[in-house]
């Protein structure tokens, strides 16, 4: 069982950064694959990137890729997602999911909300223009 908590969301103007962390506790939560998800209002929930056990690999949404970067304490069972140069577009609910396979790779498959077993509660990112 692994328990998610994401804080960081926020208010924030137009060309703004954010970090958003996922706080992981369980027996495998530093284990596992930590994929990061948003849901906009009114639209399915978005793949935005993904990070192995180890934080070695990572793998992103093609629309995600240069301003958005996943990175892992493994000391801290913290995941981060920094984002960059923030657009209204980007106003939505950001969700952490861990998987519930322990040593997994990353990669296509990681775009899947199903083959995350363990999701938090979400926090709000609102962006104005």
């Amino acid at each position: 069982q692994v328990q998610l908590v994401e804080s960081g969301g926020g208010l924030v103007q137009a060309g703004a950064s954010l970090r958003l962390s996922c706080v992981a506790s369980g027996r495998t939560a530093s284990t596992t694959t930590m994929g990061w998800f948003r849901q906009a209002p009114g639209k399915e929930r978005e793949f935005v990137g993904a990070i192995s056990w180890s934080g070695a690999s990572t793998y992103y949404a093609d629309s995600m890729k240069g301003r958005f970067s996943i990175s892992r304490d493994n000391t801290k069972n913290t995941v981060y997602l920094q984002m960059n140069n923030l657009k209204p577009e980007d106003t939505a609910v950001y969700y952490c999911a861990a998987e519930g396979t322990i040593f997994g790779t990353v990669g296509a498959s990681s775009r899947l909300s199903s083959k995350y077993d363990y999701w938090g509660q979400g926090t709000q990112v609102t962006v104005s223009s």
